[in-house]
């Protein structure tokens, strides 16, 4: 069995396809390369497969599959060309003998996923998909998009907001504070792009990565306060966090095609496009 395939067997029990938004997401294997090298037996983790990002990778020989949360393939292609950059990503890869398997939306809704892993950081509280997934796969019971937190006890907005800046790693955040939102019982919860997920919700509290403008406006004249970390700062800490612990655990047992143990990695070149200056 190639690496991609242990990979795959592994990903689809801890964030099952079933629960991905395929009406628009890209996920599962996306380039499964025809002659993969039997040396590698390292697993490579990503949010962004930037050009970048894809010569660290394959700066290591010993990788042989990526996990890119972000999906690289998202629209058709006509042709393979170079001056593309996500065609070129394509061809390298496979020249390489290099697989990429993304699970974006289904790491998203299931459980112990991303947005379950944003509500750990908040403190003492439940929490509860805020569109439960139907029919979900055992195990992920709980599964669905979003998630709205409700702290045991009211909680200070700053307090908040310093659990945010300690579990993503982040000095700074993007705040938008209503004018009553002094204490937060509620806080709903969407990683990167949340208006969508979060605008029908009634919460003291939006935590995203990042919403439009008007969206921030329409939350904060109902009384809603803004938390926002820019799109992949919402996700990346999960990779390290969780992700690549849970895989790492899984392939223990699992050898290259030399025999070698296998190796999770998380890229360290991989980072969000926004900086605050």
């Amino acid at each position: 069995m190639s690496l991609l395939s242990k990979v795959v067997r592994c990903m689809r029990t801890i964030a099952p396809l079933e629960l991905a938004d395929t009406t628009w997401d890209n996920v599962g294997v996306l380039v499964e390369p025809p002659y993969p090298s039997p040396k590698c037996n390292k697993v490579f983790l990503t949010i962004d497969l930037t050009p970048q990002v894809l010569d660290e990778a394959l700066s290591d020989p010993r990788v042989g599959t990526i996990v890119a949360y972000h999906p690289p393939i998202f629209r058709s292609m006509k042709r393979l060309v170079q001056a593309d950059v996500k065609q070129d990503i394509v061809m390298k890869a496979i020249a390489r003998g290099v697989g990429i398997y993304s699970p974006h939306t289904a790491c998203d809704n299931c459980v112990d996923g991303v947005n379950d892993w944003l509500a750990s950081g908040l403190g003492k509280g439940s929490v509860l998909p805020i569109v439960p997934a139907l029919n979900p796969p055992e195990g992920h019971e709980q599964a669905g998009t979003g998630r709205l937190f409700t702290y045991d006890d009211p909680t200070p907005l700053k307090t908040v907001i310093d659990k945010i800046k300690e579990l993503t790693g982040l000095p700074f955040l993007r705040v938008a504070a209503a004018s009553d939102s002094e204490l937060i019982k509620t806080v709903a919860i969407c990683a990167g792009s949340g208006s969508s997920v979060l605008s029908p919700v009634q919460a003291d509290l939006y935590f995203s990565g990042e919403m439009g403008h008007h969206d921030v406006l329409a939350a904060l004249a109902q009384g809603t306060s803004v938390v926002l970390c820019e799109h992949s700062n919402t996700e990346r800490g999960y990779l390290s966090a969780v992700l690549r612990p849970k895989l790492q655990d899984m392939l223990v047992n699992e050898r290259s095609g030399e025999g070698d143990a296998i190796e999770v990695v998380v890229s360290q070149v991989d980072k969000d496009p926004l900086v605050i200056m």
